[in-house]
């Protein structure tokens, strides 16, 4: 059985998402296994406030999902990992998202 197919809102949030370099770079260090903020922000050579703001994007997409998880020593460590996903992107599959889209100002074009 396969996953439906997005929304246009769905897919625009994703396309959105994965049109930064920084998120493509952690999606990638992720796809080899979770990590932690501390770890995956020395291997990128970013900075863990900037990680976090891409990680929540990122989360927000349905792309990872965190977890915060105690070391052994007591402290709070979060841990992200990618959710499996699959994008299809053909014109037809364009086509059926259109037809969902939730256009900005929409509801009140025939309101004038």
């Amino acid at each position: 059985m396969s996953a439906p197919a997005p929304t246009g809102d769905e897919l625009l949030k994703v396309m959105a998402t994965l049109a930064n370099p920084h998120r493509l770079r952690v999606l990638a260090a992720l796809a080899g296994g979770r990590d932690y903020v501390s770890r995956l922000a020395r291997e990128l050579g970013i900075s863990r406030p900037l990680l976090q703001v891409h990680l929540r994007k990122l989360e927000a997409a349905g792309l990872v999902t965190g977890r915060t998880e105690l070391s052994e020593d007591g402290k709070a460590m979060k841990f992200y990992e990618v959710n499996p996903f699959t994008i299809e992107l053909t014109p037809q599959a364009i086509q059926a998202a259109v037809s969902t889209l939730t256009v900005p100002g929409a509801d009140t074009e025939g309101s004038e």
